[in-house]
């Protein structure tokens, strides 16, 4: 099969060219050839991609189907999960009420949530509106996402058991992606207008910008016409996964949309926040969303000419040949998307997929704006495809190694029933363990759809797979101290330190 694709790579390359063609030639001419190879070559059920230019929309188009085995096909209609692609409408709606003197960006969130708490009161007491909107609170990147994300956790719970984490880095250290800092921030978003984050969102953002179809939470999505489900690779065959629901975290990414929806949040973006007309934005409020707050790092796209990468009110900011880029990108359980707008060319693309197990939807925005920029042909879907490859083939063998590990039959260093029992959290809660067979599963307090299964890997270690595979495999270890007690330790990610009560 690989031999296969890469032949016809090679034929089809000279119908492409191998120096720049203009931006509407090539979509004209060859982005459904250039979709279908490619879709194929990642497997990705359904995408929908979208190109604004010079204040047009000069495509607007759906590829393959919403549902793996299904006939019904992805138009420009179709729903997809945004995710992150929330945080900028979140930070947008912020920056409209400081304009508007109801607030100001450097507000404490006390000011708002006078019951808010962290694990230092000083940070607590300086924690403001623009920290939490640009990702310096001082935790590691996901850090405790595992205890909110698709968890029955009310926001209340959210925030008041994100207090009682301790911060990998010192306050405004470092960048660290936060998604409940946004959970945080919808919350005062309510306090500030009086209105809900999704109210608002819907009365100042998806009226006057007529995105019709788009939804503000994800329990409206099972009920919703011609929307995507979400897929993932599960022993490298793709499977169709359950519904998220992260709406105890909707300010971070609950937003479903399509591209015909989008395509107007972006004419705005591009037009000085005016749309048919009207301002909806204040051209302030989209200066203020851009202005770059937190350096995340080196910009890497290798052959290319890019510098710093660094973050603003939901918005992702970076240079690229000479040009700006504001952009994110959004993953939540089966859906990848992203959003990005050039502003010195007036440009916007759109990229929506369906499953979670491909880097197309970035490599096609590449691609396009590779196209506009006049820069020499390069298909940047087959530059990246090497890179998941070796992550996939890397995965696959450690996997197996833990399997074969599981199948020489190690006997653990106490009996099992020496690890069952109820280990509890400060923060997230508890985890129960009892036996089942000759293995042990796992419960959890707030994510009852999800257990666990640990199988022994000799000593105190124990291959965990979980039930949802998009949350992966892991090693659980268990801990004895010198008083005997035990304890189980996972990544700090997911469920830090859970003490044996």
């Amino acid at each position: 099969m690989k031999k296969n694709t890469a032949i016809l790579i090679l034929f089809l390359l000279p119908a492409f060219g191998l120096t720049a063609q203009n931006l509407e030639t090539f979509i004209r001419d060859s982005l459904d050839t250039y979709m279908a190879r490619e879709m194929a070559a990642w497997d990705i059920p359904g995408t929908a991609v979208c190109v604004v230019k010079n204040g047009k929309v000069l495509i607007a188009k759906g590829y393959g189907v919403n549902q793996l085995g299904k006939p019904e096909k992805v138009d420009e209609n179709t729903l997809f999960l945004i995710a992150s692609n929330t945080k900028a409408f979140t930070g947008t709606l912020l920056a409209m009420l400081a304009h508007e003197e109801k607030c100001a960006l450097d507000d404490k969130v006390k000011k708002w949530l006078p019951w808010f708490t962290m694990k230092d009161p000083w940070v607590a007491g300086e924690l403001n509106l623009t920290d939490i909107l640009t990702h310096r609170i001082g935790m590691q990147t996901f850090q405790g996402d595992f205890m909110y994300w698709t968890s029955s956790m009310t926001t209340r719970q959210c925030i008041e058991k994100f207090g009682l984490l301790k911060p990998q880095y010192s306050f405004r250290s470092r960048w660290g992606y936060t998604n409940l800092g946004y959970a945080i921030a919808g919350e005062c978003l309510k306090e500030i207008s009086g209105k809900s984050w999704a109210e608002l969102l819907r009365e100042r953002m998806f009226g006057p910008l007529e995105m019709t179809r788009s939804l503000a939470l994800n329990a409206e999505f099972p009920k919703a016409t011609n929307k995507a489900y979400p897929h993932t690779k599960v022993n490298g065959k793709l499977e169709i996964l359950p519904l998220p629901n992260i709406d105890n975290l909707s300010p971070a990414g609950s937003i479903a949309s399509s591209v015909n929806d989008l395509s107007h949040w972006v004419l705005a973006q591009l037009d000085n926040g005016n749309y048919q007309g009207k301002n909806v934005i204040p051209q302030d409020v989209i200066r203020q969303t851009r202005r770059p707050h937190s350096l995340v790092g080196r910009a890497n796209y290798p052959g290319r000419r890019m510098h710093f990468r660094t973050y603003g009110l939901g918005w992702q900011l970076e240079d690229y040949e000479g040009r700006e880029i504001i952009s994110h990108t959004g993953g939540i359980n089966g859906f990848v998307t992203s959003v990005t707008i050039v502003p010195e060319e007036n440009l916007g693309v759109i990229v929506l997929t369906n499953t979670d197990a491909n880097i197309f939807y970035e490599a096609l925005k590449w691609q396009l704006i590779d196209q506009q920029l006049n820069l020499p042909y390069r298909n940047s879907s087959q530059f990246y495809m090497p890179y998941a490859q070796e992550d996939e083939k890397a995965k696959a063998e450690q996997h197996k190694l833990w399997r074969d590990t599981v199948n020489m039959n190690l006997q653990p260093a106490l009996a099992l029933k020496a690890y069952m029992g109820r280990y509890q959290h400060e923060a997230y809660g508890y985890v129960n363990i009892a036996r089942q067979n000759n293995v042990l599963k796992a419960s959890f307090e707030f994510h009852p759809n999800l257990s666990a299964t640990l199988e022994p890997l000799g000593g105190n270690r124990f291959l965990c797979t979980y039930s949802d595979p998009t949350m992966g495999i892991k090693v659980f270890p268990f801990y004895i101290d010198e008083r005997k007690s035990r304890f189980l330790y996972a990544e700090c990610k997911r469920l830090c330190r859970i003490h044996y009560l």
